[in-house]
């Protein structure tokens, strides 16, 4: 099978970058990935099953992998829960070509969306572990136990090659059927869309009040998304680009610039806590120096879809005394000022990933919520998949993505039909 090997030698670049081309794009032309031929993935036991890829989004996570976007790499946890080569790719729709003896539920021939988590199921693990046992799969204790390599999920442990290739492994597990009037384009969007609903409704907002979502790429799309469709609250999205800004205002937000644009950073920056303040209704405070600060502040929750230093910081300034910050994305780390943290009393939440999420009294799965809410006219997230490409134009993708300012992209993925 044709697949994008990580930990590769490198593709030769096709055409001399020029000396003021953007740092990310010169970290492409050297990213050590390559389309390579691979053996067709094999069953990795009895009740696993193989994948024939039909689309593949590519994640944020993906994106700084191969773009190489951290200042720090060998000082990241998550090295620790990774092994090598690697076969990107988890927000997978498949139709199933094998099946092992074991595999019960699945028929050849049926069309899934991936969950990736190689928790004890995948890994063949018995009794399952607490985390397991209650659905919050993504913190699962056994990440480096069974038969599988170190890796959460598909695409960062060796043997579970993922969706940037034309085939991939499955434990039946993580092969969630894909209703029969629900596009590949809808259903590739169930993951991110599951990321931005666990932070949500394990972390929602009162009746009424004002939230924040930093960020308006897919997390962010996603979050605002449900927030405006699912939650009464008044939303305001901080969108970097207009292709963001549009849907973001398609969904009923209130949408605001981050500036980062600016000749000067720390005058947007001021200048956006400043608006946000206003917008909220909040009172602004001023320290000697540095960003302004509400106190008291309206705002109930932010959700940060980014997870730089910078945003948080921004994040803390905003937010109401014993208000909630939630942070669903990361960047590499930095010193920032964070006194408003205690002394407003602030609750900082990480959320990861998804699992079994409880919404409106029911529990079950996060894709199946998703599958629901789409069945029943209540969400809606088209215009959020803006490009795909083939496999062999994995370097175009990443280019779109690095420059967003002028494809619009919001979500790239990869199609093989």
């Amino acid at each position: 099978m044709k697949a994008l090997q990580f930990l590769a030698d490198p593709e030769p670049w096709p055409e001399t970058l020029a000396d003021d081309a953007p740092p990310l794009l010169r970290n492409l032309s050297t990213t050590p990935m390559a389309l390579v031929d691979l053996p067709d993935p094999p069953l990795l036991a009895d009740d696993w099953v193989v994948l024939q890829t039909r689309v593949t989004g590519i994640c944020g996570s993906d994106s700084k992998q191969v773009l190489m976007d951290f200042d720090d790499s060998s000082d990241n946890l998550m090295t620790a829960f990774i092994s090598f080569p690697q076969v990107l790719g988890h927000e997978v729709v498949g139709t199933v070509t094998s099946t092992g003896p074991k595999a019960t539920g699945l028929d050849v021939g049926q069309r899934v969306v991936l969950f990736p988590n190689l928790g004890c199921r995948a890994r063949g693990l018995t009794p399952l572990c607490p985390a397991c046992e209650r659905g919050d799969y993504s913190i699962c204790s056994r990440f480096h136990d069974g038969h599988l390599s170190p890796g959460i999920h598909t695409g960062n442990a060796t043997e579970a090659t993922g969706g940037f290739a034309e085939a991939l492994p499955a434990h039946t597990s993580m092969a969630i059927p894909v209703p029969d009037d629900i596009p590949d384009e809808v259903a590739v969007l169930a993951d991110p869309w599951s990321v931005s609903f666990h932070a949500i409704t394990r972390n929602p907002p009162a009746p009424g009040s004002k939230v924040v979502v930093y960020g308006a790429g897919a997390l962010g799309t996603t979050a605002t998304a449900i927030l405006t469709q699912l939650y009464d609250c008044e939303v305001a999205t901080i969108a970097r680009w207009p292709a963001q800004a549009d849907l973001a205002r398609s969904f009923g937000a209130t949408v605001f610039d981050p500036g980062t644009e600016a000749g000067d950073p720390a005058a947007a920056r001021e200048a956006l806590v400043e608006q946000l303040v206003a917008w909220s209704g909040g009172v602004l405070r001023r320290p000697w120096d540095g960003l302004p600060c509400a106190y008291p502040g309206q705002i109930d929750v932010v959700y940060d879809t980014v997870g730089a230093p910078t945003t948080v910081e921004l994040g803390l300034r905003i937010l109401r005394e014993q208000g909630t910050l939630v942070q669903l994305g990361v960047t590499s780390p930095a010193r920032f000022e964070w006194t408003p943290w205690y002394f407003k009393e602030l609750r900082l939440i990480g959320s990861n990933a998804f699992g079994n999420e409880t919404f409106e009294g029911r529990r079950q799965h996060a894709f199946e919520h998703y599958f629901d809410l789409l069945h029943d006219g209540r969400v809606d997230v088209r215009g959020m998949l803006t490009h795909q490409f083939r496999l062999a134009e994995w370097r175009e993708a990443f280019t779109t993505i690095i420059d967003q300012s002028s494809t619009g992209a919001i979500k790239v993925a990869f199609d093989f039909r």
